[in-house]
């Protein structure tokens, strides 16, 4: 990891994959189209260089026009951003992962993508539809498909020269394992919820052995109850080293090795997520020893369907 005077600056190198991760990313799951192209433009103007994408979210196509206007406009160099996508899950067959990663390729007007990730580890049942649901409103899962058969998938793309890396998103570490020991191309990076009531310690110490970044989302507990912004260590560390709370729990990510997403539509936010700067020695012992809530806030670990989408963004 290489770090320079300001904490924001953080790139993380990839092991197993070409290039550096920004540790500082901004998430794009946003439901509306316009709001998601903006956003996305002030946060390329704020400085973040890493934006993280997915064809669930069904607005790669607003992600891509931002890009486009930055390097047009002379203020961004592809070479100098990048940029994640995810398979969804009713796509996880062999045969189904390169159109799907061809289609996003499109979608966001790119020739390559730095890093491309299985969204989930579960298969829902293929076709156009994806939130299969039963009569009963259960999901369908695909049974005849295995997470490691569509890894195979996606290490060809790497293979093929348009995918730099590949990972995982809301993994658990069992899972990670049957990757890690089956891969003929390791996974770069992996994405999953982690926050200070939520550290994943042990998922952690794992991808430090094995060389994979750890990526998280929802670092500032997706303004849910308990409150990570409004635990008194989170808040008294602020008031002493003259940050926000977010900014404390976001600087507490990075200089613990991982990378972090976040996101918003609000410029002051945008700004605010993006300005973090070094906790001392002692904050960061405070925040390991003395938070002792633990809480999961994304079921999808469980099930493969993302918590925090909302559904009318995904049947829109």
């Amino acid at each position: 990891m290489t770090t320079s005077d300001t904490l924001r600056c953080t790139r993380i190198h990839l092991a197993h994959g070409s290039g550096e991760l920004p540790a500082a990313g901004f998430g794009t799951l946003i439901p509306d189209a316009v709001a998601t192209r903006q956003a996305t433009r002030t946060a390329l103007e704020m400085g973040f260089r890493h934006l993280d994408c997915a064809e669930r979210y069904r607005n790669e196509a607003a992600v891509g026009d931002a890009i486009q206007a930055a390097v047009k406009a002379g203020t961004l160099r592809r070479e100098d951003l990048f940029v994640t996508t995810k398979l969804w899950n009713n796509n996880h067959r062999p045969e189904h992962v390169k159109p799907a990663f061809d289609a996003s390729l499109r979608r966001l007007q790119l020739d390559h993508v730095d890093c491309y990730l299985i969204h989930t580890p579960f298969a829902f049942q293929p076709g156009d539809e994806q939130d299969p649901r039963d009569e009963h409103g259960r999901v369908i899962y695909d049974p005849d498909v295995t997470l490691v058969e569509t890894w195979r998938a996606l290490e060809r793309l790497v293979d093929d020269g348009h995918c730099r890396s590949i990972g995982l998103s809301d993994i658990t570490l069992e899972k990670l394992r049957e990757i890690v020991a089956a891969a003929r191309i390791k996974p770069a990076v992996v994405q999953v919820e982690s926050h200070p009531y939520l550290p994943e310690w042990e998922l952690l110490d794992f991808c430090r052995q094995h060389g994979i970044v750890v990526q998280a989302f929802a670092p500032l507990g997706h303004a849910m109850v308990p409150s990570v912004l409004d635990d008194p260590v989170i808040t008294a560390i602020a008031r002493r080293v003259h940050k926000t709370p977010a900014q404390v729990a976001l600087a507490w990510a990075v200089q613990r090795g991982t990378a972090f997403l976040t996101t918003s539509t609000k410029p002051r936010h945008i700004q605010e997520n993006f300005d973090v700067s070094t906790l001392p020695d002692d904050a960061m012992h405070e925040i390991r020893e003395h938070i002792t809530t633990h809480v999961r806030f994304n079921a999808v670990v469980e099930t493969g369907v993302p918590g925090f989408i909302p559904r009318a963004a995904v049947n829109a």
